[in-house]
């Protein structure tokens, strides 16, 4: 087996990541067919194919799903010896947005550890919903933002964030008819999750609570109100995790991704916090 190419990984992650060839191209700087070609070097390198062209998008093969979790790790250690090895320290400001219900699990680790290595960076932080974060990069009045991806090019996927129904043991609001539910904003990919969900079992419900806060959704299954649909990392110990045995069906995920506003490119603060919010969130979900 020839050797792997730094190159050459950063360009087939970049197709996994991206979907397609065209877009991974943009992500490396390079052009379609020169990325196609370092793909044919890889897959060459290591005598087996790697990627599958699929209906939508392309397709990791059994071997390619197994190259990729060591292509990300090279990738990161080499970004990580890079950045231990710059002469200057880092400095700047990075406009950083999270939602709500990924702040404290997931958010918490990363500041914990980029903090001490980059004194020098100034962090403002908005958490609103990931409907709200998306269009904000997009535009460049965010940096960075960890998100719900609402398509497969949107951002680089970190993992994939299980979705629960919840509700209060004191109230069983899950056995009334309709089931009553607590859902977010219209556009939510969290609500349009649970509602595809009850219709899939032709579960019938009504909502009684909108809420864009995850405080005022806990407040509604606390209340008996309503049973609600969270992201596991956001639903409270004291709340019951409902499932089939309490007539509830089970959700789609959340892709969780870390998405970047073309205009921080070339920013070294925006460099390192994306680093390590890359580095620490897949760390932990592989270890978790």
């Amino acid at each position: 087996m020839r050797d792997l190419q730094i190159d050459w990984l950063r360009s087939f992650v970049a197709c996994v990541d991206a979907g397609s060839l065209s877009s991974a191209a943009l992500e490396v700087h390079r052009s379609q067919s020169a990325v196609s070609m370092q793909l044919k070097k890889l897959e060459a390198a290591v005598g087996k194919p790697l990627l599958a062209r699929g209906p939508r998008h392309l397709q990791l093969t059994p071997d390619g799903q197994q190259l990729l979790g060591y292509a990300r790790r090279m990738l990161d250690l080499q970004a990580e010896a890079q950045a231990a090895l710059q002469d200057e320290a880092v400095s700047g400001q990075v406009r950083l947005g999270v939602p709500e219900d990924y702040a404290s699990k997931y958010l918490t680790p990363v500041l914990k550890r980029f903090g001490p290595r980059h004194g020098g960076v100034e962090i403002q932080l908005d958490c609103e919903q990931s409907t709200v974060l998306i269009p904000r990069v997009a535009s460049g009045d965010l940096d960075l933002a960890l998100v719900s991806r609402d398509h497969a090019r949107r951002g680089m996927l970190l993992f994939h964030e299980p979705m629960v129904w919840v509700g209060s043991p004191q109230f069983e609001a899950w056995r009334r008819t309709p089931l009553p539910i607590a859902v977010y904003e219209a556009a939510s990919l969290g609500r349009r999750s649970a509602l595809h969900a009850l219709a899939q079992q032709g579960r019938p419900h009504k909502v009684v609570y909108n809420s864009s806060s995850l405080a005022g959704q806990i407040a509604a299954v606390e209340s008996g109100l309503a049973v609600a649909a969270l992201t596991q990392c956001s639903a409270p110990p004291h709340l019951q995790v409902l499932g089939l045995e309490h007539g509830l069906g089970p959700m789609e995920p959340m892709q969780v991704a870390v998405y970047r506003s073309k205009a921080s490119q070339g920013s070294q603060a925006v460099d390192s916090l994306h680093r390590m919010l890359v580095q620490t969130l897949r760390s932990a979900r592989l270890s978790g």
